[in-house]
Order: C-alpha cells, then sequence, then structure tokens
C-alpha cells in the first residue's frame, strides 16, 4: 500500500514508518519543523501541518490509507497548543481530507482512557475526535494504548533520568523516584499501569491496514502486565542501573498545586497527568488477541532489550 501518516517524526511515528518500510508499503509523511528520524529514502516528506489543507491534499494523493498518530501530552497554550486544537480539530482536519481524497481506510489513535465523561481534557478531547472519525464514511479502525514504553519515548528517558537520580531543572537531583499518589501524604495509592512496548504498536497499527476484521471496531491495547506505580520503577531501576530505587509519593493535592500556580512544566508534568495518574490504565485485550490473532509483549524482557540505550 502506499500510507499517508501523520506525526511520523515522533517516538511512536518512528517504530510505525519502520514496520511500514519493512513490509514494503511506501509511506508518505507530513513533517512540519522536524524531520523523520526512520525510513531512509523510502519515505517521502510531506512539508506543512495537520492545517494546512493543500499539504494535506499533497500527501494523500494517490494513497490507500491513512494513519494518523499525531497527538500531545502537554499544552502550549501561548502557541496555540491546546489538547482540543491537536487532538480533536486535527482530527476533524485530517478525516476530512481522506474524505476529500477518496482514501477509505483510516487508523487511529486514541488513548485507553477516551470517555464522555473522562477528568482529563486529554482524555475527553481523545473522545471527541474518535466520534468525529466514527461518524464519517470511512473504514476506521481505533486503537486505544495504554502507557507506550520504549527507547525513544520522553516516558522512559525520564524514568532513567530518575533512576540515575537526576530530575528536570530547576530541581536537578532526585533522591527517589516519584510518582502521584492520594491522601495527605500520597501514600493511599495511585492507578495501576498496562505498558505496552512501542514496536507491538507499530505492529498494531501496519497489521491492522489490511485486516477487514479490524473495520469498524476499536481495540484496547496493553501489554499482559499489570503493575503499579512503584512496581514500574523499580523494574526500571533494577533494569537501567542494576538497583531497586527508594520510590516514594508525591500528594495528589501538591501536584494539582503546583499546576495551579506554574510550577508543574517545570517538573515535566501538568495538571492532565496529575489526574489521569488516580485512574487504572489497565484493559482486557481479548479482543485484539482475537483480531489481530498475537499477544503484546511483557514489560521487563522488552525493558532490557533496550535499557542500554537509554
Amino acid at each position: 500500500m502506499r500510507v499517508f501518516l501523520t506525526g511520523g517524526s515522533g517516538f511512536v511515528g518512528t517504530a510505525v514508518i519502520e514496520e511500514l518500510v519493512a513490509r514494503n508499503h511506501s509511506v508518505n509523511a507530513l513533517v512540519n519543523r522536524h524531520g523523520l528520524n526512520a525510513g531512509g529514502g523510502a519515505v517521502r516528506e510531506v512539508k506543512g501541518s495537520l492545517f494546512d489543507p493543500a499539504a494535506l491534499d499533497e500527501g494523500m494523493r494517490g494513497c490507500d490509507a491513512v494513519i494518523h498518530l499525531v497527538g500531545i501530552i502537554m499544552e502550549k497554550c501561548s502557541r496555540g497548543v491546546t489538547f482540543e486544537r491537536i487532538h480533536y480539530r486535527g482530527t476533524i482536519s485530517v478525516v476530512d481530507a481522506a474524505r476529500r481524497n477518496g482514501v477509505r481506510r483510516f487508523v487511529h489513535m486514541s488513548a485507553l482512557g477516551a470517555r464522555p465523561d473522562a477528568v482529563s481534557e486529554y482524555h475527553k478531547t481523545k473522545y471527541r475526535a474518535e466520534q468525529y472519525l466514527r461518524g464519517s464514511s470511512l473504514e476506521w479502525t481505533i486503537i486505544r494504548p495504554s502507557l507506550i514504553h520504549g527507547p525513544g519515548g520522553e516516558f522512559m528517558r525520564m524514568e532513567a533520568m530518575w533512576a540515575r537520580k537526576r530530575a528536570p531543572f530547576p530541581v536537578g537531583f532526585m533522591p527517589f523516584m516519584p510518582y502521584f499518589g492520594a491522601g495527605k501524604l500520597g501514600f493511599g495509592g495511585a492507578g495501576k499501569l498496562q505498558p505496552v512496548y512501542v514496536k507491538d504498536v507499530a505492529r498494531a497499527f501496519v497489521d491492522a491496514l489490511d485486516n477487514r476484521r479490524t473495520v469498524g471496531e476499536v481495540y484496547l491495547l496493553g501489554g499482559p502486565d499489570q503493575l503499579t506505580w512503584p512496581q514500574l520503577h523499580r523494574t526500571v531501576s533494577q533494569a537501567v542501573v542494576g538497583k531497586r530505587r527508594w520510590v516514594m509519593p508525591i500528594p495528589v493535592w501538591a501536584g494539582k498545586l503546583y499546576a495551579a500556580i506554574g510550577v508543574a512544566p517545570l517538573l515535566g508534568f501538568n495538571r492532565d497527568q496529575v489526574i489521569m495518574s488516580q485512574e487504572d490504565n489497565t484493559a482486557d485485550i481479548t479482543k485484539f488477541r482475537q483480531d489481530f490473532g498475537w499477544d503484546p509483549q511483557p514489560f521487563e524482557p522488552a525493558l532490557r532489550e533496550y535499557a542500554r540505550q537509554l
């Protein structure tokens, strides 16, 4: 196939391009300021943004399918980079371009936890984007991954930094690996995670392209392991530095306060991340297993494959 891809310069996009090229698909990748990190000469770069109809039309011309991956975890409101604009308005733009150019197959990246009554704007806008796609005439598939891990992702780079007792400016030194916990002191617990390897996410997106069973379906995607935040931190520190680091909670109320006074971005998080950390990010992947025919990899063995790259 010839596939039009958004988000190709990102963490997941790089893995998806590698998977597409490995299977001899042709790729037209929409790129804005940043070039691609994968694909080499096998990928055609199309300069433009989600809101550039001419670039979208140029990129989709002659394509058989669209893979839409663009998403953000941190807003930059002064630059117009918001969940509403990128997740929802951006998806509208790409869906409309696919319809305009006669590209009927559309595989869409959403997120585990997307729902109309979500407590975070991140999840609410992801769900609204899904609904717009569902209302189109396209042959869509929606994939909702849990926390995606891999050597090129911001999350695992942050985990490795904490394991080495480092932290973002202005803190510098971090003697423990933090997470947000409920209660006055933060010891009331937090949600569980079901990390999924980025290579498995890429495999799922490319598999979906010509798997007719996936048309009109929504898939929850996570690995086989459900971990608490302390379990995840200790597993990472063991793989990265060879020992388990001290793990300590930051009270949710403190995280929300830091977000309200504008300190949170300096420390690498925002209010939505504090809120989402209290929800289980887990899923029953039976439907995925039945329709795709394989299981995602466990967390620790996959982590050990790339730990030296962190």
